[in-house]
């Protein structure tokens, strides 16, 4: 489809805080991407009034002549939509702070979208972002495109790619790592381009090309202190992996030191709720016609770039490189070819397709397929609600680590979340 051609998107969470990003991100690409109708769909009405609003007062500040639709209604936002963006959050803030805080009683990390957190979040995702692909599949344009923003993002775009729906898996958390990258070696970011590797929340950076040359070497070798410092990671473990960890490494890597600071703090549910209500709070300013600066505390930094920028080069069929969650198709050999991973992929109309690249060495090939293993019975678990497949899948979680603490603990977490999990509770 030509760029001029306009096109309908329809955001699917459109009351979340983090929509003006969103907003922000179509706005500045609009030479790439021309949308025509832009629809909230929500089912708080609240939110949808207020971050709706805010997002038509950015849009007519930017001389956008389409239109804006806020929106209950699935088939309303979903008619006719060449591209979903998917970033809502089942049971909101409230299941997330169970996820945080559950673990923590049976001496495991709290964390949204790892360990036995990111289980129970999975568990009540997968099955509503499934019946959402189907709705796209019948209601959305030919051809209509799923961008899943909702964590875990690699296990949710796993489940969809499984049954065949037109999806791809996106997280923000490599654009910020090019972007502090590009910051340190004082280039543009258009400049960097990184090597990826690993799964969504659990990947490595092993390169970062400015203009082709891999810069890396340089960095670990002249200016080691500062990735490190940047990084969070410990100078030794950078220089014995020769690369630089993403920042979810650090629940895997310094588990009990986690686990320790959790115990001890606030969580980090707690501070988005915080944040939120703020963030909201300014949002019902009528004069406010920008994203405010509280929404880069939200932790959706560099969002609208990733996303905005996947969607417009999907419709332009650029061939540019962006990081995604995406099928193997052997791109990291040794792994299978059928597992979404988290690499960079030249995007065009056809979607995305991985750059092929070097084995994952032993010491990341071993936790990849650990947790690769965790996600793919986590999904049969979550679609099918047999309580057995979800021992097995907390069971061989990385973050759990064996049957008797995952016996109790599911138990806890089912029970924690009942409402959502009519698989596992028919009655």
């Amino acid at each position: 489809m030509p760029a001029d051609v306009g096109v309908k998107i329809a955001v699917v969470g459109g009351g979340s805080t983090y929509t003006p990003e969103l907003v922000e991100g179509f706005v500045t690409r609009d030479d790439r991407l021309t949308v025509d109708e832009l629809v909230l769909l929500d089912v708080d009405a609240e939110r949808l009034d207020v971050v709706g609003s805010l997002a038509d007062r950015m849009l007519r500040r930017a001389g956008w002549t389409g239109t804006l639709v806020r929106t209950s209604r699935r088939d309303e936002a979903l008619d006719g939509a060449q591209f979903v963006i998917v970033q809502l959050r089942v049971g909101g803030q409230a299941t997330r702070l169970n996820d945080e805080t559950i673990p923590l009683r049976f001496g495991c990390v709290g964390q949204e979208t790892t360990g036995p957190g990111g289980f129970a979040k999975a568990l009540r995702t997968v099955p509503v972002v499934l019946e959402l692909a189907e709705d796209v599949e019948r209601r959305g344009a030919p051809g209509a495109w799923l961008v899943d923003f909702t964590n875990p993002t690699g296990l949710i775009t796993q489940s969809l790619l499984d049954r065949g729906h037109r999806a791809i898996g996106l997280c923000n958390v490599a654009i910020n790592m090019q972007r502090g990258v590009a910051k340190q070696l004082g280039v543009e970011p258009e400049r960097v381009q990184l090597e990826h590797v690993g799964l969504n929340h659990l990947s490595w950076e092993r390169a970062v090309f400015v203009d082709g040359v891999d810069r890396l070497p340089e960095l670990l070798d002249t200016a080691m202190d500062t990735v490190a410092k940047e990084s969070e990671m410990p100078a030794e473990l950078l220089a014995a992996l020769r690369a630089v960890p993403s920042s979810y490494l650090h629940y895997y890597y310094f588990t009990n030191e986690v686990l320790e600071r959790q115990r001890s703090g606030g969580t980090r549910a707690e501070e988005v709720m915080r944040i939120e209500a703020g963030l909201l709070e300014l949002y019902r300013d009528p004069s406010l016609d920008v994203k405010p600066k509280l929404l880069e505390q939200r932790g959706g930094a560099y969002y609208s770039d990733a996303a905005a920028a996947l969607v417009a080069s999907l419709h332009a069929g650029t061939g540019d490189v962006q990081v995604v969650d995406v099928r193997n198709d052997g791109a990291i050999p040794n792994l299978p070819a059928d597992a979404v991973v988290e690499v960079a992929a030249t995007i065009d109309h056809d979607g995305a397709h991985p750059l092929h690249v070097a084995p994952l060495a032993p010491e990341m090939l071993g936790l990849v397929e650990h947790a690769k293993a965790y996600e793919l019975l986590t999904i049969d678990a979550a679609t099918s609600g047999d309580r057995v497949l979800a021992l097995k899948a907390l069971m061989t979680n990385p973050l759990v680590g064996g049957y008797d603490v995952a016996r109790p603990l599911l138990d806890a977490l089912l029970e924690a979340n009942r409402e959502h999990l009519p698989r596992f509770f028919p009655n």
